[in-house]
C-alpha cells in the first residue's frame, strides 16, 4: 500500500500578495496585479506591462552579501519556503532531516543574472570579467540546494524543469517519494523572476504576450473573445508535503490531502497545446484514476488558462470531453487573470489557490472576461467576476508548458 500524503505548510510570494493570506485575499477580491513594468525601460518593447511583485525590498529579508550571491529567483524561493516552513510548525531538532527533502522548480532559472552579466561583457573593453557567482546564480537547481543548506535538509534534492508545468512536476515527484516510503517530508514549489528585457522580449517575439498596453489591468482576460496573450508574472509558491501518519503524530495542521497526479505530453507542437486538449485530458484522467474517482466527483478546477486564443479553448475542451459534457456541478476559474502567468512557479501558486479553496469553501473568480468566446464549450461555469461559496471535496490544479508538457495535481478535503 502507498502512503497518504497531506499538505501541512504553504508559502506564497505573488503580484497580488506577499504571503499566503494576502494572496488569498487578493484572489477573492478580484485584484489585478498588472501594471507598467518598472524593472527596465520598455520604450522599444511592444509589451510595456507585467504583474510585478509589489513592496518587496530584498534588503528587508537578506543581507547584501546574500543578495549579491543569488539571483532574484533564488531569493524568491527562500522567501516563500520560509513562510511554508514556519506555517508547518516543523521542529527541525525533532525531525529526521535525512528524510526531509526539497524539489524546487523554475522554467527560466537565473535569467536576470544571465542577461545582466552578458550585457556587461558585451559592453566591456577589458575582456571577460564575469562574477565568480555567475554560474551558480543562473543554475536552475540552485534554489533547491539553497533551501536545503538553510535548513540542513539532507533528503532527496533536485529541480524539475517542464516549462510552465515545472512546479506541478515538482509537487508530483514529492508526492511519489513520500507515498513510496522513501521520505517523510518534502518541500516542493517553484520560483520565477523573468520580467527582464530578455524575458519580455523573447516571449513577445513569439507573440505569446498581450500587447494591451492601454488597458493593462484588464489585459489578462481568459476565455474572452478578444484575448490576445498572457501577462508575465513573477514570484514563488511553496508547499510542505508530509506523510499522513508523520503529520498526525506531531499534531500538524492539515490543509488538504494530495490524492492524485498525472503527467503527459501532447506530442503535437513545440509551443502550442493540442487544439482538442488530448494530452491534457490524458493527464487529468491519470490523476482521477489514481484517486479512484471520476470527473463527476470534482468540484473545482483551477485552470492553467493563460488568456491565449488556443490554450484557453483546448483546456476547456479537455474538461468538457473528460466530463462527457456533464459539467453542471463544476466550477472552474483562471486565477492568472489576477496574478499573470508565473511560468515555472505557476503550478505551485495555483496549487495553493486550490488547497485554500478546499479549506475555505470558496471558489476564487475569473476577472476581466467581458465577452465569452462563442467557440468555447458551453455549460462550464467559469466563475466570472465574483467568488462563489461552495463545498469543495475535490479540486484539480492544471498546468501546461511549452514542449507539450501537461501536469495535474488533484487535492481532496482532509478527513481522518
Amino acid at each position: 500500500m502507498t502512503k497518504r500524503v497531506v499538505i501541512t505548510g504553504l508559502g506564497a510570494l505573488t503580484p497580488i500578495g506577499n504571503n499566503v493570506s494576502e494572496f488569498w485575499d487578493g484572489l477573492l477580491a478580484g485584484t489585478s496585479g498588472a501594471g507598467p513594468i518598472t524593472k527596465f525601460d520598455t520604450e522599444l518593447f511592444k509589451t510595456k506591462f507585467a504583474c510585478e511583485l509589489k513592496g518587496v525590498n530584498l534588503e528587508d529579508h537578506f543581507d547584501r552579501k546574500e543578495i549579491r550571491k543569488n539571483d532574484p529567483f533564488t531569493l524568491y524561493a527562500l522567501m516563500a519556503s520560509k513562510e511554508a516552513m514556519e506555517d508547518s510548525k516543523i521542529e527541525l531538532d525533532k525531525t529526521d532531516i535525512d528524510r526531509f527533502g526539497v524539489i524546487w522548480a523554475s522554467g527560466n532559472g537565473g535569467i536576470t543574472t544571465f542577461e545582466n552579466e552578458v550585457l556587461e561583457y558585451a559592453e566591456s573593453t577589458r575582456g571577460p570579467r564575469f562574477s565568480p557567482f555567475f554560474i551558480p546564480k543562473i543554475l536552475v537547481d540552485t534554489p533547491s540546494g539553497a533551501i536545503a543548506l538553510k535548513y540542513g535538509l539532507r533528503g532527496v534534492n533536485y529541480c524539475t524543469v517542464s516549462a510552465c508545468a515545472s512546479s506541478t512536476s515538482a509537487i508530483m515527484d514529492a508526492l511519489n517519494y513520500i507515498r513510496l516510503g522513501k521520505t517523510d517530508i518534502m518541500l516542493a514549489g517553484g520560483s520565477e523572476a523573468a520580467i527582464t528585457r530578455a524575458g519580455i522580449g523573447g516571449f513577445g517575439a513569439m507573440k505569446a504576450l498581450s500587447t494591451n498596453n492601454e488597458n493593462a489591468q484588464q489585459a489578462s482576460r481568459p476565455f474572452d473573445v478578444n484575448r490576445d496573450g498572457f501577462v508575465m508574472g513573477e514570484g514563488a509558491g511553496a508547499l510542505i508535503l508530509e506523510e499522513y501518519e508523520h503529520a498526525k503524530a506531531r499534531g500538524a495542521h492539515i490543509y488538504a490531502e494530495l490524492v492524485g497526479a498525472g503527467m503527459s505530453n501532447d506530442a503535437y507542437h513545440a509551443t502550442a497545446t493540442h487544439p482538442e486538449g488530448e494530452g491534457a485530458q490524458l493527464a487529468i484522467q491519470m490523476a482521477l484514476d489514481e484517486a479512484g474517482i471520476t470527473m463527476n466527483d470534482v468540484d473545482y478546477v483551477n485552470l492553467h488558462a493563460t488568456s491565449t486564443p488556443v490554450g484557453d479553448a483546448s483546456e476547456l475542451r479537455a474538461i468538457f470531453n473528460i466530463s462527457k459534457g456533464n459539467t453542471s456541478h463544476l466550477h472552474v476559474s483562471a486565477t492568472k487573470s489576477m496574478t499573470g502567468h508565473l511560468l515555472g512557479a505557476a503550478g505551485a501558486v495555483e496549487a495553493i489557490a486550490a488547497v485554500k479553496a478546499i479549506e475555505k469553501g470558496v471558489v476564487p473568480p475569473t476577472i476581466n472576461t467581458q465577452e465569452v468566446d462563442p467557440d468555447l464549450p458551453e455549460g462550464i461555469d467559469l466563475t466570472l467576476g465574483q467568488k462563489v461559496e461552495k463545498d469543495i471535496n475535490y479540486a484539480i490544479s492544471n498546468t501546461f508548458g511549452f514542449g507539450g508538457h501537461n501536469a495535474i495535481a488533484l487535492f481532496k478535503k482532509y478527513k481522518d
